[in-house]
C-alpha cells in the first residue's frame, strides 16, 4: 500500500485501485438502457427506506411480493404452452405433460385459427404446424378429453372474441361441469397488444375489438367467475423489441386503459381488477428482469388504489405468468438453450410471478419435440425441489444493487407510461402509431448492438462454430393422413349439423354487434352451442364490427 493509499478511505481506495485496473470511462448499460455502476453500497439504498420502498410480502407496496406466504405456502403454477397438430395430437402430449408435473394447461391455435378461418379454408400443408386446429365445440371435446374442466386451470391463447373460451364452456355443459367451477385465463385477450406487435390486425377492428372485450369482462364476472377474462400482454411488446422497461410502462397502461373503458360501462374496480392478469416475457437480463417486476408490482398497487379507485386489496395485486423469452433462444447451438432457459426461469421465480412457462431447447427452430418438452418441465421440478428456490420469499430483497435498480426501473417506467398519457392513453397512442415507433426504435438499437459485438450472444456472434458437430431437430409436421382425415371430418360436420341451429347462432350474433344493450360475448358462447364454427363467428362479427386494418408506421 503506497503512503496515499494508506491516507484513503476505505470506498476511495476501493475507487483508486479499480481505475488502475478498469478503464473508468468504460460505460455499461443494461436493456433499458440505464447505467449500471461497478458496486452498490449503503449510499445507493438505504434501509432507512425498508417500510415505504419494500414492506412485507402481501403488504402495501407488494415490493416482495403479493402473497403473505408466496412459495414457502404455493409454488407457482407450471403451466407449459402446447400447440401442435390436430385436437388428438393435443390431447396426447397434455396428459403426457400432466403426468410430467405441470399443473395447469394451455392450449395454442394454429395460426390459420389466429386469422380467423376455418381448417377447411386454408391449405393442409399449413395446418397444425404450430398449433392446434380447434374449430368447434367436438373439436375441444376430444382435445380435452381426460382433462378434468371443474378441477384444473387452462389458459386459452383466444383472442377477441373468444371461440376458445366459448368451445370449453359448451363442451363443461356436455359434461355437466357448472360455469363456476372453469378457472382459468383468456390468455390473448389483450387486443391492443396484437395490434402493436402481433399483428393480430386480421381478427377484428381496434374499435369492435374494444367492444367484445368489455363485453367478455361483463359475462364472466357473471356467468364464468373463477375465469380471468383479461390478460395484458407485455410479451409481444418486448419480443417485437420493447426495453424491459418500456415494456412494463406500455403493459400498465394497457391495463389502465381496459380498466377504465370497463368503468365506462357500469362495471365497478373492485369487481373486474381482482381478476387482472399480465402476462410477460422473461429476458435473460437477469437483475434487470428482477427489478422490472418488483417496480410492476409497485407501480400496479399505487394505480390500482389511488387512479383507478379500488378498495379491495386484491383489486392491487400484480398477478402474472411468466415464459422464458423464445427471443433469446437461438439455432445455433442450440443445447445451449438449456443453459438459458434455466437462468431466465431462476429470474422469474426471483421475480415473484404467479406461473411459468419455460421454453424447449428447440424452439428456435421447430415445435418442441416430446423430448425437449420433458427437459424443459423438468427445469422448473429441479429449481423448485432441487435447487431450493422456494426456501426465502424475495431472497435478493435488500440487495444494494437490487433495491437501487428497481428504483430506476420505476422511474423509467413512470417517464413511458407518462408519454403514454401524455398522447391520450394506450388506445390511443397505439391508433396514432406512437408506441410501434418507440418499440421499432428500440428493436433496432437492440440489433445493432448484436451487430456490433457489443452484445453478447454465445453461438451467433462470439465463439462460433461451423456447425458440423450440431445436430439440429427436424422441423414438426403433423401426420398429414391425420390432418386430412382431420379436415374431411369438420367438413362432414358442417354438411350434418342443424342449419336451423347455426342460422339462429348467426343472427344473434348480428343482433348483438348491432345492439350496444346486448353482450356480444354470450351471443359467441350461444352460436358455439349452436354449431356454429370458429371461421363463422369470427367472419360474421368482422362484417358487423369491421376489419382490423394494418397501421403502418414509418
Amino acid at each position: 500500500m503506497t503512503a496515499v493509499e494508506n491516507h484513503l478511505s476505505p470506498s476511495e481506495r476501493w475507487a483508486h485501485e479499480y481505475a488502475s485496473q478498469v478503464d473508468p470511462s468504460g460505460v455499461v448499460r443494461n436493456r433499458s438502457g440505464i447505467e449500471i455502476a461497478p458496486l452498490y453500497t449503503p449510499q445507493d439504498w438505504s434501509g432507512d427506506r425498508y417500510a415505504a420502498d419494500l414492506g412485507f410480502p402481501g403488504q402495501e407496496p407488494y415490493t416482495r411480493g403479493i402473497y403473505p406466504s408466496m412459495y414457502r405456502g404455493r409454488t407457482w403454477t407450471q403451466r407449459q404452452l402446447i400447440g401442435l397438430g390436430t385436437p388428438a395430437d393435443y390431447n396426447a402430449r397434455v396428459r403426457q405433460l400432466l403426468d410430467l408435473g405441470s399443473t395447469a394447461i394451455s392450449l395454442l391455435p394454429c395460426n390459420s385459427g389466429f386469422r380467423g378461418l376455418d381448417c377447411d379454408e386454408v391449405p393442409a400443408p399449413l395446418l397444425g404446424t404450430c398449433g392446434t386446429v380447434i374449430n368447434n365445440v367436438d373439436h375441444m371435446d376430444t382435445a380435452l378429453d381426460g382433462v378434468p374442466l371443474g378441477s384444473i386451470s387452462t389458459a386459452m391463447n383466444d383472442p377477441t372474441p373468444f371461440t376458445l373460451l366459448a368451445f370449453v364452456l359448451a363442451t363443461a355443459q356436455r359434461r355437466g361441469v357448472p360455469f363456476d367451477r372453469i378457472t382459468g385465463t383468456s390468455n390473448q385477450s389483450d387486443y391492443i397488444s396484437h395490434f402493436v406487435a402481433n399483428h393480430m390486425f386480421y381478427r377484428l377492428s381496434q374499435p369492435g375489438s374494444r367492444r367484445v372485450l368489455v363485453d367478455h369482462v361483463a359475462y364472466c364476472r357473471e356467468r364464468v367467475p373463477g375465469w380471468n377474462p383479461v390478460s395484458v400482454v407485455g410479451q409481444h411488446m418486448q419480443q417485437a423489441g420493447a426495453t424491459p422497461a418500456e415494456t412494463m410502462g406500455f403493459t400498465l397502461s394497457t391495463a389502465i386503459q381496459y380498466a377504465e373503458d370497463c368503468m365506462a360501462k357500469g362495471l365497478h374496480p373492485d369487481a373486474i381488477l381482482p381478476r387482472f392478469t399480465f402476462f410477460f416475457d422473461i429476458s435473460i437480463s437477469f437483475f434487470e428482469e428482477i427489478a422490472k417486476f418488483r417496480a410492476g408490482r409497485r407501480i400496479w398497487a399505487r394505480i390500482a388504489r389511488e387512479r383507478l379507485g379500488a378498495k379491495d386489496p386484491r383489486s392491487w395485486r400484480f398477478k402474472f405468468h411468466g415464459q422464458t423469452s423464445g427471443v433469446d433462444l437461438t439455432a445455433q447451438q442450440p443445447l445451449n438453450n438449456v443453459a438459458r432457459v434455466a437462468t431466465q426461469a431462476i429470474t422469474g421465480i426471483f421475480s415473484g410471478l404467479q406461473s411459468m412457462h419455460t421454453d424447449a431447447y428447440d424452439e428456435a427452430i421447430t415445435c418442441p419435440t416430446e423430448e425437449s418438452a420433458r427437459i424443459a418441465v423438468a427445469t422448473q421440478n429441479i429449481l423448485r425441489e432441487e435447487a431450493h428456490l422456494c426456501d426465502v420469499i424475495d431472497p435478493l430483497g435488500g440487495s444494494y444493487y437490487i433495491e437501487r435498480l428497481t428504483d430506476q426501473m420505476e422511474e423509467e417506467i413512470l417517464r413511458v407510461m407518462q408519454v403514454i398519457d401524455d398522447a391520450g392513453g394506450m388506445y390511443a397512442a397505439v391508433g396514432s402509431g406512437l408506441v410501434q415507433g418507440m418499440i421499432g426504435r428500440s428493436a433496432l438499437a437492440a440489433q445493432e448492438r448484436i451487430d456490433s459485438g457489443d452484445e453478447k450472444v454465445i453461438g451467433v456472434n462470439c465463439f462460433q462454430s461451423d456447425g458440423s458437430d450440431v445436430e439440429q431437430p427436424p422441423p414438426y409436421r403433423p401426420d398429414r393422413a391425420a390432418m386430412d382425415a382431420h379436415v374431411q371430418e369438420f367438413r362432414e360436420y358442417k354438411r350434418n349439423r342443424s342449419e336451423r341451429d347455426v342460422s339462429r347462432g348467426i343472427d344473434g350474433l348480428r343482433r348483438a354487434a348491432e345492439d350496444e344493450s346486448l353482450n356480444v360475448f354470450a351471443s359467441v358462447v350461444e352460436a358455439a352451442g349452436a354449431g356454429v364454427t370458429h371461421g363463422e363467428i369470427v367472419a360474421t362479427l368482422r362484417d358487423e364490427l369491421g376489419f382490423g386494418d394494418p397501421l403502418i408506421v414509418a
